[in-house]
């Protein structure tokens, strides 16, 4: 884009009277009707001129347009074409010239005072040119909301992260941001009558603190874009309503935590106890699940399988008895056991028919 030439009026005045100004005489060759309805459309960075069509009954082919600008300090117009605009409006099919600027240092500049024109030609036929009004892109312009904008829950807060609604230069202008949050009550409660507002702040993030724990808060977050050689504000617009839910603070977490093992004890209690009872009351039926069921021995499969095989032979003689084992017995008799007298020879009459009295075998 060609640089602004010097002032020579006061901006403010050329602003006002490029409202009133009338368009141009008619080019000599004019036969077509003059663009009508022309817009400029200035929302964030966007910088765009539309208009309405041309046509002619009695002419089919197709009708081009022609856009030019030119500064509130010079009387020159100039063509919007990529050597100095980066686009191309000289010969547009479309009703529309877009020359929003990819980077700060292109488009137009932002502080100056521009006024856009545009016309028809159809072949050899030129309409006459219709002149928008006279706009400055940072007083004219909508602001949107921020973008970018990012929730973070803490303890008992929330962090906002935001970008501004488009770039500005740093010695031009300036955005300052303000948050509106408020306590949603109800699932149907978004908005509230007084909410709280936030101081001014320039940064790309804020903290909301001092909110309550595991609440749900919702907020809109404004953009204003300050001007900083005229001193002047613009207000953006509001960003969409947004919720989101607090964290829980330290002694809420504790009692969580406190609650969860409660809970857990109590859960645990309560199968363990059921499993009990279900076993004391089914024990029978428990102890048949579990039982394992007899089984045949071996030997018997063996037989079932062939009868043939003397396999009862073995088992009988497997179980023949064994033969006895005897022990010795010694029975020793003292000389004093005499002299005591009769009852004790009697006994030992008594005893002398079936053995001997001295030693035996048992």
């Amino acid at each position: 884009m060609r640089p602004p030439p010097p002032t020579l009026l006061p901006p403010l005045l050329l602003l006002l009277s490029g409202f009133g100004a009338a368009a141009p005489p008619a080019d000599s060759l004019a036969q077509l009707p003059a663009p009508g309805n022309l817009k400029v459309h200035l929302y964030n960075a966007q910088q765009a001129l539309s208009w309405e069509p041309v046509s002619l009954d009695s002419d089919p082919r197709l009708v081009v347009y022609q856009v030019q600008y030119k500064y509130s300090t010079s009387s020159n117009w100039y063509d919007v074409n990529k050597e100095d605009s980066k686009v191309d409006c000289t010969n547009l099919t479309r009703t529309e010239c877009d020359f929003t600027a990819n980077s700060l240092s292109e488009g137009f500049p932002r502080r100056f005072n521009i006024s856009l024109r545009v016309r028809a030609k159809l072949g050899g036929l030129i309409s006459a040119w219709a002149t928008a009004p006279w706009f400055e892109h940072y007083r004219n312009a909508t602001i949107g909301p921020p973008e970018n904008i990012r929730v973070t829950p803490e303890e008992g807060s929330l962090i906002i992260r935001l970008s501004a609604p488009f770039d500005v230069p740093a010695s031009e202008a300036y955005f300052v941001y303000y948050v509106y949050y408020w306590e949603k009550a109800g699932d149907k409660q978004l908005l509230m009558l007084v909410p709280q507002v936030t101081d001014p702040f320039e940064s790309n993030f804020i903290t909301l603190n001092d909110l309550k724990p595991l609440r749900v808060y919702c907020f809109q977050v404004q953009a204003k874009l300050i001007l900083t050689k005229e001193n002047i504000s613009r207000p953006g617009h509001l960003s969409n309503i947004s919720c989101s839910k607090t964290a829980a603070d330290a002694s809420v977490k504790l009692q969580q935590d406190i609650l969860a093992a409660v809970t857990t004890f109590l859960v645990l209690s309560v199968v363990v106890g059921s499993c009990l009872f279900l076993v004391l009351k089914y024990r029978g039926l428990v102890k048949h699940w579990f039982h394992s069921p007899p089984s045949i021995p071996s030997q018997i499969k063996e037989y079932l399988k062939d009868p043939a095989q003397p396999i009862l032979d073995a088992l009988d003689k497997d179980s023949s008895p064994k033969e006895d084992t005897w022990d010795s017995v010694s029975v020793v008799t003292f000389p004093e056991n005499e002299q005591e007298g009769t009852p004790q020879s009697a006994w030992n009459q008594n005893t002398e028919p079936s053995h001997q009295p001295t030693e035996g075998v048992l």
